[in-house]
């Protein structure tokens, strides 16, 4: 159980996964980070319900609401990697768990209605929203610290993990309305700078970046391995640059989503 949430199952492909949901209005999917429902994920989709929206929270891995813990990450990320849904490595094939998650986002749609549905990805599941803009009832892709591929060497850096097919798609969609957002700190290893610049290639004005300066000395006092844009590191004060992020995420889905 997680505390303020309905469970339920959802099954697609031959795949049942519990599913948390919360809250009345459009429907938005929140992919979780590693190593899972963290506090501050289920925080983090308490914030966006109560702002008006249905949140629905696919259990990916990990155990919902079990604290942060680095032994309790190292092992979750061990075990993603060695599952068949989750291509760690890949830059130009999206994961597979992104078919049963656009599945997901169809069936949300249907259910609360509105002009569409929200999606925001974290870490490894970041890149996650641009796979599922292949469902035409997502118009609001977030990219929190996308992070796959994994940035082991220059192409990775770069990559998107999606297929030259899906990029296409995802281009179009964008210059129809479906514009990306994404949510980055600047000294993120695991999400660097590259991944950002092929994204403004790519989409041109259909990307919005929100770059938040980690570095050596800056003005927030945010540590050099800040990485978790709005949950983690969230500042939930007034002018801090996470809340101003956090700000920008949910006033794209009252503009976009709501009739």
């Amino acid at each position: 159980m997680l505390d303020g949430f309905e469970t339920l199952t959802r099954t697609y492909r031959g795949a049942t996964r519990s599913v948390y949901r919360r809250g009345e209005g459009p429907g938005v999917l929140v992919m979780h980070e590693i190593p899972g429902i963290t506090p501050q994920v289920a925080a983090f989709a308490r914030t966006v319900a109560d702002a008006g929206f249905r949140v629905e929270l696919p259990q990916l891995f990990g155990t919902p609401n079990k604290k942060i813990a680095a032994g309790y990450v190292l092992g979750q990320m061990a075990r993603a990697c060695i599952r068949r849904e989750f291509l760690v490595l890949a830059s130009h094939e999206a994961s597979p768990i992104t078919e049963w998650l656009r599945d997901h986002a169809r069936e949300l749609h249907e259910e609360a209605g509105g002009r569409g549905v929200g999606a925001i990805g974290m870490c490894l599941t970041g890149n996650f929203a641009l796979a599922l803009m292949l469902e035409p009832s997502l118009m609001v892709p977030v990219l929190s610290q996308p992070s796959l591929p994994f940035p082991f060497g220059k192409e990775r850096r770069a990559a998107l993990h999606i297929s030259p097919e899906q990029l296409a798609a995802v281009k179009k969609r964008s210059r129809e309305g479906a514009g990306v957002l994404g949510l980055r700190f600047t000294g993120d290893p695991l999400c660097p700078p590259e991944r950002f610049e092929t994204l403004r290639r790519e989409l041109g004005p259909g990307f919005e970046a929100i770059e938040i300066d980690s570095g050596k000395g800056n003005p927030h006092g945010l540590g050099r391995a800040a990485h978790s844009v709005v949950t983690t590191e969230l500042i939930d004060e007034e002018g801090h640059p996470t809340r101003e992020a956090l700000d920008r995420v949910l006033a794209l889905l009252e503009e976009r989503l709501r009739p």
